[in-house]
């Protein structure tokens, strides 16, 4: 069975994930067979172990996590391929992958572009 995490970095105010929490149920809606979950780097919950560890708990085989950030910074190049391999240590059974952040993806930045050109 396959699912999807969500992967944001996570901040003290809690209405900062509010988004994420609308990307989230954006996706059940419109893709009601593949399980998701959201995860963070730091300070919210749940981390992305306690996100893997769910999902495999529901079933899933395979996991494709996708970090919502704009770019590749320090945060995607150096913590997060840690977070990973120890995730896929400790979850062999499941078949882990990750894609580029949702910002190196051109038709996200063609939504970019296209909110400012609504705003004028």
């Amino acid at each position: 069975m396959k699912a999807i995490i969500l992967f944001g970095h996570g901040a003290r105010d809690a209405r900062w994930r509010e988004p994420f929490d609308r990307l989230a149920g954006l996706w059940r809606s419109q893709h009601p067979q593949v399980l998701v979950e959201l995860a963070f780097l730091e300070m919210m919950q749940p981390s992305l172990e306690s996100a893997v560890a769910s999902l495999a708990g529901d079933g899933a085989t395979q996991i494709t996590v996708v970090p919502v950030f704009f770019g590749q910074g320090g945060h995607l190049r150096n913590d997060f391929p840690l977070l990973l391999a120890a995730c896929q240590e400790k979850f062999p059974q499941i078949a882990l992958s990750a894609t580029s952040a949702v910002g190196e993806d051109l038709a996200v930045l063609q939504a970019i572009i296209d909110f400012g050109a609504r705003a004028l």
